[in-house]
């Protein structure tokens, strides 16, 4: 059964103040190469019945339409045939 799996990510220049939260509290402990730390979504879709080419093109409108305000968020995904 295929399986999309599909990240969401603030775009760069969006400001990530969770990001900057858990950056700031990793130099506090010690971890001083830590340069950025971005904080996104995982999503993870279990898929049925269709051509590599119809899930490819479904998963990228769901993650559009669904997943991720395109304004300030981009979107990456892939499609895996799980055991």
């Amino acid at each position: 059964m295929p399986v999309a799996k599909v990240y969401v990510t603030l775009k760069d220049g969006i400001l990530d103040p969770q990001g900057q939260i858990i950056g700031k509290a990793l130099k506090t402990q010690g971890y001083d190469n830590v340069s950025r730390v971005r904080v996104g979504k995982f999503i993870e879709l279990e898929l049925t019945g269709e051509t590599p080419e119809k899930l490819k093109k479904q998963v990228d409108k769901i993650s559009h339409d669904l997943l991720s305000n395109p304004v300030i968020e981009s979107y990456t995904f892939d499609i895996q045939e799980e055991a």
